[in-house]
């Protein structure tokens, strides 16, 4: 006989305004918190599976899920297959509450690279690459999956094709048209991820020894791809009009570099989009000199319309395309591609074929699911409208709060600031705000010479909270006492 579900409701005051600096996820965190700790829920006690604490509260399983996983690292709930989440026995007198043992960890380039996915223990995520779960399409998605279950076995029991699932390929084809780029289904290649296709690129085209050229600052994974190949790697300064053309133009003469990797639209990490006028002067340059253009492109979703795309104005003659939908359905759907004239779109299959095999029919049928629905242009609207107001209320915070910004982007997830105050190194506060249970992201990681940076990349999806603002304030004025209190704020509402 299977035993009855005892998980009782959880009695959650959730606050839906936006108005408070707490996410929903947040006020789960802490509201669990405090049952436990006031033994209005025991150890061994289960609470409601993610699926159903989602529908007594009205909230998306992404949020239970990152809440749950948070509680999870915080030893205040355990998870067992088959049997769900249970309260974790708490060596805690009656009557006292027991604050969490929590120790940032050690900020350096592994963790940024890796184990910051894995841990779900830092309050306060300022720094992450990622929306928050409660931005994502769930209804698209969740519709997709009951979709997907539905594929007899047999459809996917293989392989799947060497570029990916058709449909998908010619959907993109399609879109893609939209935006004046003249392209074929058999142009695209699907992989697992945009980063994973910057591997291809780099695998296929490119040997050690070979000089490129980046934006200074660049995506911070892209120079670890571009080191573990071997290759010089040589940075052009990103302005906030685009590249610095004049500095691109010595680049090109005094190293002779094979390939420029270029993100066109609200750039990480600055935020920056590239002019019009720029763009067709990187491209003039690029033709003049017989330079592959690689460009990273996925962001352009969440971009203003008519923002310059550099494959379409090219025609996919000097530029490689990739684009993926990690930003706009979920970072976990690991589909992205390439775009590219059909010989090297072949070659690239090839690569992608030696290195991986195929890529995930399974989740290119999701995605192509998600895309095709009816749900995902009126999210992506609405996603791209959430980003630009909160880029103008985090940049007048930040700023209000003593940070010099770049420039204020039009949408997007990142904002580039550094300290108004003087004799700030910024990896050195970054890792002052980790001990405080704030995650920021220095620029150090964004740049091709790995010298300090001042500057800071901010996501204004997870910078609006409080503990960040007291945390900014007591930094420019000198009042540890502050930053202490900011710590014990972000532990207070987190753990």
């Amino acid at each position: 006989m299977v035993a009855p579900n005892l998980a009782p409701n959880l009695p959650l005051q959730l606050d839906r305004s936006r108005r408070g600096s707490d996410t929903l996820t947040d006020q789960i965190v802490a509201g669990i918190v405090a049952l436990i700790d006031s033994r209005a829920l025991r150890a061994g006690a289960p609470v409601p599976s993610v699926r159903r604490l989602a529908q007594q509260h009205h909230v998306s399983t992404f949020t239970v899920a990152e809440a749950y996983a948070r509680l999870t690292a915080l030893s205040y709930l355990s998870a067992r297959p088959g049997s769900g989440y249970t309260v974790v026995h708490r060596h805690t007198p009656a009557g006292q509450a027991r604050a969490p043992q929590w120790q940032a960890p050690e900020l350096n380039a592994a963790w940024l690279l890796a184990d910051v996915f894995a841990d779900h223990s830092v309050p306060i995520k300022a720094g992450a690459g990622w929306l928050p779960g409660d931005w994502l399409n769930e209804e698209g998605l969740h519709q997709a999956m009951r979709t997907a279950s539905r594929v007899p076995a047999a459809q996917v029991s293989g392989y799947g094709h060497p570029y990916g699932f058709a449909p998908l390929r010619e959907h993109i084809a399609t879109h893609l048209s939209q935006y004046g780029m003249p392209v074929q289904a058999q142009q695209v290649v699907l992989t697992q991820g945009a980063t994973q296709a910057l591997d291809l690129v780099v695998r296929t085209l490119l040997r050690a020894g070979d000089t490129v050229l980046v934006e200074a600052p660049c995506y911070c994974n892209l120079l670890q791809i571009l080191k573990l190949a071997g290759l010089r790697v040589v940075g052009v300064p990103r302005t906030a009009a685009g590249l610095d053309t004049d500095a691109l133009e010595d680049a090109i003469r005094a190293h002779a570099p094979r390939a420029l990797f270029v993100n066109t639209v609200l750039q990480n990490p600055t935020g920056a989009t590239l002019t019009s006028m720029n763009a067709y002067r990187v491209l003039q340059l690029a033709e003049a000199h017989r330079l592959l253009v690689v460009e990273d492109d996925i962001y352009r979703e969440l971009a203003p319309a008519g923002s310059p795309m550099l494959a379409a104005m090219d025609g996919l003659s000097q530029v490689v395309y990739i684009n993926g939908f990690s930003k706009t359905i979920a970072p976990s759907v690991r589909v992205g591609y390439l775009a590219a004239s059909p010989d090297l779109a072949k070659v690239f299959a090839q690569t992608k074929m030696a290195v991986g095999l195929t890529s995930s029919e399974v989740t290119e049928r999701l995605v192509y699911s998600v895309l095709t629905s009816g749900h995902y242009a009126r999210h992506v609207s609405a996603l791209g409208e959430r980003l630009r107001a909160q880029q103008d209320l985090v940049t007048e915070k930040l700023e209000a709060h003593g940070m010099e910004v770049l420039l204020r982007p039009e949408g997007g997830m990142f904002a580039w600031a550094r300290p108004r105050w003087e004799g700030q190194n910024g990896q050195a506060l970054a890792a002052r705000a980790l001990r405080h249970g704030i995650w920021l992201a220095p620029g150090v990681y964004f740049e091709p010479d790995g010298d300090d940076s001042p500057w800071i990349r901010f996501n204004v999806a997870t910078s609006d909270a409080a503990q960040l603002w007291a945390f900014l304030d007591a930094c420019r004025t000198g009042q540890d006492a502050e930053v202490g209190a900011a710590r014990e704020t972000a532990l207070r509402q987190t753990a």
